[in-house]
Formats: C-alpha cells, structure tokens, sequence
C-alpha cells in the first residue's frame, strides 16, 4: 500500500510507525485510520520481520485527534434516518477495529509521544504496552469541548489505569495533562528530555525486539486480565505458559541460565 499519511521504517527489527500529516498535528483522518489499520495488520500478520512497533508522531504533535475539518470526525458525514449526523459511524467502520488490532498485536506496541495526544490521539498513546512521553507532550480528552464523549477506548482504559476519580476529571474537565502529571499518575511509563524521545522509545523497543517469543503471551495475558475474574486468569497463564514452553527460545532461555550466559533469543 502506497501510504499518504504514514511512514513506515524497518530498523533493527522493529517497525517504526509515524503519523505523517504535520501541518494538522497528525490529526486523525478516515484515510490515516485506514492506513494505519493497513500497517498494523501487515505486521500483526507476519508480513514483517519485525519483533515490536513503534508508534509516534511527525513534527510537533502525536495525533491532536479526529481531523474535524476533513469531515473524519467521529460519523464521518454519515447521518441517521431522521437526519441528523451519526457521530458513531466512524468508530463503528474505522476506529474501533483499529484500536482492538493495536490491543491484540502479537508483540509489543511502544508508544513514543511527542506534543499534544488528544481524543482519539489520546487512545493511540494509551494502547502502547509501553509509553513514553517527551517533557513537551500532553494528554488531553477533547470531546467535552465539542459536546461528544471520549471515544477509541479511553473510557475503557482510563479507569483501568488511573482509577475513576481522575478518569472523570480527564473526560468531564478536558484539561490538558502534562507529561509529567501523567508520569506522576501512573498514566505513561516514562517522561523524558523532548530530544531523547525517540532514542529512549527505540532503545526500548530494540530490548522488547531481542526478548523471546513470550513477550507477545505476556501483553496479551495482561490485556486480557483486564476483563477477567482470578480463575479465569489463572487458566489463560496455564495456557499461554503451554505455548511459552513449547517456543525455541524456551529451550534457548533454559540453557543459557544454565551455562551462565546472555540468551540468545529469536523470537520464535
């Protein structure tokens, strides 16, 4: 696919992810929707080599949202037999498939945000296994301000990660969170210097990209704990522990700890 509002790079065995429509602060458009579920799905589908994703945004912001102007909001145009916009068409036929491949990736999403993530853009940078955030990058639940509600999982994922009183304040105040109050909320991972963003976010994708094929088991046991009661869990460990110990890299872990060495993992 001939992307217009992605770049997508190999490096290292990783698959970097960039929003490409700077002079919108890579808003959110259906084409780059549509794109990015493009991208994602080639790498969720092994048509890649690579072993982690990162996703990030060009110039001076992650996603700043649903390109209203562009009519991607959420409906897109479409309307409801009595005439009056839709404004959940959008997340029906686009965004919502998109945000449920980004949860059930087979190896792990980093998240490398850089100036405003908001609405939608806020749920990108959430969906990350691991985010990092540079010191100029704010979170920001928009939707109040033009009488619409959080959408692309953020009320899922909101509560799940900074418990329901912040949750609300996010989505009934609309105040911008700055990198450092969502560090301090346990909302992002890391908080760094703007000019180390994308150093950090690939050193750490290159560790999760030498890590064993398990690494892919671990975030989605841990999406899945999310939904599930204790014995419910415990069996999907049970499982995914059944496909773990079948893995080369099983093998190859044992055996290094035996002869006290680095592992040499390959991801299968």
């Amino acid at each position: 696919m001939d992307y217009q509002r992605l770049k997508v790079a190999a490096q290292d065995g990783l698959a970097i992810i960039t929003l490409s429509d700077p002079a919108t602060l890579n808003a959110a458009s259906l084409e780059m929707g549509k794109e990015l579920h493009h991208a994602l799905a080639a790498v969720s589908h092994g048509s890649s080599a690579a072993r982690a994703v990162i996703l990030t945004g060009e110039g001076r912001g992650f996603c700043s949202g649903a390109n209203l102007s562009a009519g991607a909001g959420p409906g897109g145009g479409a309307t409801d037999p009595d005439g009056k916009p839709d404004a959940g068409k959008a997340l029906e036929h686009t965004y919502n498939p998109l945000v449920t491949l980004m949860r059930d990736l087979p190896i792990p999403l980093v998240t490398a945000v850089n100036g405003a993530a908001a609405g939608v853009g806020c749920s990108f940078a959430l969906l990350g296994d691991i985010i990092v955030a540079a010191e100029s990058a704010y979170f920001l639940q928009a939707f109040r301000r033009i009488g619409l509600v959080p959408d692309g999982g953020s009320t899922y994922l909101l509560p799940r990660l900074i418990g329901k009183a912040r949750a609300m304040e996010m989505a009934l105040l609309g105040e911008k969170i700055s990198a450092d109050k969502a560090l301090d909320w346990g909302l992002i991972n890391r908080c760094v210097p703007d000019a180390e963003l994308m150093p950090t976010a690939i050193a750490i994708a290159k560790e999760l990209a030498n890590g064993p094929a398990s690494l892919g088991l671990i975030r989605k046991a841990i999406w899945a704990s999310l939904d599930a009661e204790w014995t419910q869990q415990l069996h999907a460990e049970r499982m995914a522990q059944r496909i773990a110990g079948k893995t080369e890299d099983f093998a190859e872990g044992v055996a290094a700890f035996l002869q006290k060495r680095p592992a040499a993992f390959h991801g299968r």
